[in-house]
């Protein structure tokens, strides 16, 4: 797999599974620590080929003692070091982060941004020169390689790049190539998704103790519906509401929650939350 027109290549390390790239991140936040531990957990980076910096220590130290991986001193050593470069910082902090590297980033290195709202087109005005842009939405689940990942790029990654990357990407969960105008859907639809769910958890565990049950017990188990229920449309292509239907017995127990769960406003709710993710990400 060529990463790019430098000749440079990811070299099969352990039977094709670890690739010698250098990999970068500025910024070690929730997002980044989830990505590598993705990276790491699938055995597709050695620990020794991922580098980062952070402004807070405390970020650094985490992720060294967490993972194993190189801290530097600056934001520029690390784009200086990084082939591939990831910027895993908040949104509001790209343009001064870009400011602070443009110079020393190199005309090979892919640039993957994770930031909602910034496109490859605004990213790379903020380098001032032609750089290679991967623009991608992963969310939180990579840690335990269950995350979901929208990506697109501009025109300067080449075909083969962009495939390297999207495997690597692919390491911690699905990873798919959506048109840009589609991303800030992506925000909403996956990259915060995670929280929608843990909030639908501990909702169904706070039921399931009203009545008696233990909260690690009830944890444990809305988890696993939740999971087995998403599975279910993955695997069996089924739509949502045939599956909800096979649940449903006539004059049954889930036809009354369901009652209950529209007449709520569930349905709309999620859809009105879901709306509001999208224009903010859009605003960004």
């Amino acid at each position: 797999m060529k990463l790019s027109d430098k000749g440079r290549s990811w070299k099969k390390v352990s039977e094709g599974k670890v690739y010698k790239v250098k990999i970068g991140f500025i910024g070690l936040g929730n997002m980044a620590g989830a990505m590598i531990g993705g990276f790491l957990k699938e055995q597709v980076v050695q620990k020794s080929e991922i580098l980062g910096f952070d402004l807070q220590k405390e970020l650094q130290d985490k992720r060294s003692e967490e993972y194993g991986i190189q801290i530097c001193e600056n934001n520029v050593e690390v784009a200086q070091q990084s082939e591939i470069l990831f910027l895993a910082v908040k949104p509001q902090y790209y343009e001064v982060v870009i400011t602070q590297i443009r110079e020393f980033v190199r005309e090979q290195t892919i640039i993957v941004t994770i930031a909602p709202g910034k496109t490859t087109k605004w990213v790379e005005e903020q380098f001032q020169k032609t750089v290679k842009v991967i623009r991608c939405m992963p969310n939180t689940p990579a840690l335990v390689l269950e995350g979901c990942t929208g990506v697109c790029k501009n025109a300067n990654v080449e075909s083969s790049e962009f495939e390297s990357v999207l495997k690597l990407l692919s390491c911690f969960g699905l990873a798919k190539e959506v048109e840009e105008h589609l991303m800030n859907t992506v925000v909403g639809v996956s990259g915060s998704a995670p929280a929608y769910g843990f909030i639908l958890i501990e909702a169904m565990a706070d039921a399931a103790v009203l009545y008696g049950m233990p909260r690690a017990m009830a944890y444990e188990f809305a988890a696993q519906a939740i999971l087995g229920s998403a599975k279910m449309v993955l695997e069996t292509k089924k739509h949502p509401g045939e599956l909800k239907d096979m649940v449903c017995s006539p004059g049954g127990t889930t036809i009354e929650a369901v009652k209950v769960l529209e007449r709520e406003g569930f349905r709309s709710a999620m859809i009105e939350a879901m709306s509001v993710c999208i224009e903010k990400s859009q605003k960004m």
